[in-house]
């Protein structure tokens, strides 16, 4: 290549600095979650608006009728299978989600510890979370039917727990039946995520702290818990969003009963659609719950914040 043949200094820099000059417009960020932001509206805002319209009317049998401002928020505050589904999620959501925390994380620090089989095991551990809760919900069910369960004629008759019935036909036990369920779906998740975080952990804080002495229980509270803080709290707030909200497994399982026994908030703001037909009160169900997850949200965010220096 003969010097005439060289390209003049810059010209291959006059790209990068056109490219600089756009991404130094103050519309540049927004033109970059614009796309997001209009599918969120048009798939989530502007429907939950108009939902927040329909919990103003009654509204019944697939007819807008009168506006009747906050009769449905009174009706359904009124309504003892509100409270009960309420008292249903926070049962399953107390029980359910610590378990799977804690059992996640100790899950975890085992893998972490490069145990035989680990590449085979961990693959393994993706099926239950991968499996549709509908498909999990069929399983349990003929796993835990009576009498011809697997489970429930091998293992709970043998130890007399039950005999020639369900699980999820006994009020005092459907409930914790469910419980399982769920924890057996969830657990390998919140373990295969919780083992991600600590993979991704820096290895200098260690190394120190062997020299110094310290041993695995001051590693694990003092290095592994801090570090992995942040990931532990946003995992531990949308699994208990996500818990709260329970509805395939329930719907398959036992459709809310025996009774009242299981249902959940979503499984009662189904029956008001399809059963009563009262889309008014099943909009007004809908905003509660929305309300009560919002103020939630925005007081662990600010205490985890603050007082836990999380975020």
């Amino acid at each position: 290549m003969t010097a005439t043949d060289t390209p003049p200094a810059g010209a291959a820099s006059a790209s990068p600095p056109r490219l600089a000059h756009h991404r130094e417009s103050r519309w540049y960020p927004y033109a970059l979650i614009a796309p997001t932001m209009i599918t969120l509206t048009v798939v989530a805002l502007i429907p939950f608006l108009y939902m927040g319209y329909i919990s103003l009317h009654e509204a019944r049998y697939g007819q807008l009728r009168d506006f009747i401002w906050f009769q449905n928020f009174a009706t359904l505050l009124a309504d003892p299978r509100f409270w009960n589904s309420m008292w249903v999620a926070l049962v399953f959501v107390c029980i359910a989600v610590p378990i799977e925390f804690m059992l996640g994380l100790i899950g975890a620090l085992l893998l972490s510890q490069k145990i035989r089989f680990r590449n085979v095991l961990i693959p393994l551990l993706f099926i239950p979370s991968m499996m549709a809760p509908i498909i999990v919900g069929l399983v349990w069910k003929t796993m835990l039917a009576g009498s011809w369960g697997f489970v429930s004629y091998n293992i709970l008759e043998n130890f007399g727990i039950l005999k020639e019935t369900s699980i999820f036909a006994s009020p005092d036990l459907a409930l914790y039946g469910i419980i399982f369920v769920d924890i057996w779906e969830w657990t390998p998740f919140m373990m295969l995520t919780f083992f991600a975080g600590m993979q991704a952990l820096p290895v200098n804080p260690y190394w120190a702290a062997a020299v110094d002495g310290a041993n695995p229980v001051q590693i694990f509270f003092k290095l592994t818990l801090p570090m992995l803080a942040p990931l532990l709290f946003v995992i531990g707030l949308l699994r208990l969003i996500d818990a709260f909200k329970v509805y395939d497994t329930i719907f398959i399982l036992t459709n809310g009963g025996p009774g009242t026994a299981t249902e959940s908030p979503s499984v009662l703001g189904y029956k008001y659609t399809f059963d009563f037909w009262n889309i008014g009160q099943s909009s007004a169900l809908a905003v509660v719950i929305w309300l009560i997850f919002f103020i939630f949200c925005n007081i662990f965010y600010q205490v985890a914040k603050k007082r836990l220096n999380v975020f």
